[in-house]
């Protein structure tokens, strides 16, 4: 297999795709089945990784969050669940060059299947190749690579979040300066978010004034920018942090040292909205020092990261459209799926909802 070229294995791919399509084809005539066609998956496609055997590799992209602390603690509940034998996962620590050394160092210890959160959209694609060429399908989480092959993209619609973010604002405050704290704009999660947010609050807000801050998911950088920016601006009347796991701490912390950080109800309070969805932001809403976040469905990400690629290893193939899970599979530009997942808004009306992840973990 190895010494087999990718134009073989793809025009292999195609032939098996063909008669297991003329297959269902038939089965879908001769039984009227109600399930052939649907927007589950369509079947396989050809050889997968392995046959939906072997170890599966997964690797994170930083454990200094909460969120992927959670999302680490998740993985092996949920590769057991799948019937799937994935390693321990790797930390690639905020490094993307560490992440493409993490890939191929588990490509070589055989794996039949990896399960990527990408640190960078673009710088991905080397590591995403180094897979291709071995004929191991990947999933990646949370992050879409701007190319390379990838069987799903398990996510939630960041560009929702962003706009949800302004949404709550812009209808707290009828005007003035609001902050955004961005994550890393290599990342198509940090431009999804900054842009929507940018976006929505030009259209729909015009007497917001956002203010800017990128962070690149540091929390230190978060600190002291938002610190020089409270000194030349102590007139801010709203936060939207674009990723609470490492923003949270900081953003109350600087708050706090300034004699800023008043609860909701108190004049001067300052209307912040996170992305996460993890227990310290859930308390925080409690305690009224924040007033909103968005749940990132971190238990849903391990869930789905696993059912992905045991599917693309057994060589199942989907299509765009809804799922069984309350979801939606779309094609993005680069023509790869990603399935978007749900993640709700959560303020004081619902922190307590049982159903949210972040009251399942401590």
């Amino acid at each position: 297999m190895a010494g087999r070229t990718v134009r073989n294995r793809r025009q292999d791919r195609r032939s098996s795709s063909r008669a297991v399509r003329a297959a269902a084809a038939a089965a879908c005539a001769a039984l009227v089945l109600a399930a052939c066609g649907s927007t589950k998956d369509t079947g396989s496609s050809g050889s997968g990784g392995g046959g939906g055997t072997g170890k599966v590799g997964v690797i994170l992209p930083l454990l200094t969050s909460p969120f992927w602390q959670s999302y680490n603690d998740y993985v092996p509940k949920m590769a057991k669940s799948q019937g799937m034998d994935a390693l321990k996962t790797v930390n690639s620590n905020s490094d993307p060059s560490q992440q493409i050394t993490d890939i191929n160092n588990q490509l070589n210890q055989g794996v039949k299947g990896l399960v990527v959160a990408p640190l960078d959209s673009a710088a991905i694609a080397a590591g995403l190749d180094q897979a291709e060429r071995k004929g191991v399908p990947v999933v990646a989480v949370d992050v879409a690579p701007d190319k390379g092959k990838v069987a799903m993209v398990v996510r939630a619609n960041n560009v929702a979040y962003g706009e949800k973010a302004c949404e709550y604002l812009g209808k707290q405050i009828p005007s003035g300066k609001v902050v955004q704290i961005m994550g890393d704009l290599a990342s198509v999660n940090g431009r999804d978010r900054s842009e929507a947010f940018r976006a929505c609050v030009k259209k729909n807000y015009p007497k917001l004034k956002v203010l800017e801050i990128p962070a690149k998911w540091e929390s230190d950088t978060a600190a002291s920018k938002l610190d020089t920016l409270l000194n030349a601006n102590p007139d801010i009347k709203g936060i939207y942090m674009q990723a609470g796991g490492v923003y949270l701490a900081p953003t109350l912390q600087t708050l706090k040292s300034k004699n800023m950080l008043k609860t909701v109800g108190q004049k001067g309070h300052i209307a912040i909205v996170s992305n996460d969805g993890i227990p310290q932001e859930f308390d925080a809403i409690r305690k009224g020092q924040i007033d909103a976040t968005v749940s990132q469905p971190a238990d849903a990400y391990a869930q789905y990261g696993m059912y992905y690629i045991k599917a693309a290893m057994l060589g199942k193939t989907f299509k765009p459209g809804p799922t069984d899970h309350d979801s939606e599979i779309v094609k993005l530009p680069s023509g790869i799926l990603e399935d978007q997942l749900p993640a709700p808004l959560v303020t004081k009306d619902n922190v307590d909802d049982p159903k949210l992840w972040g009251n399942t973990v401590k």
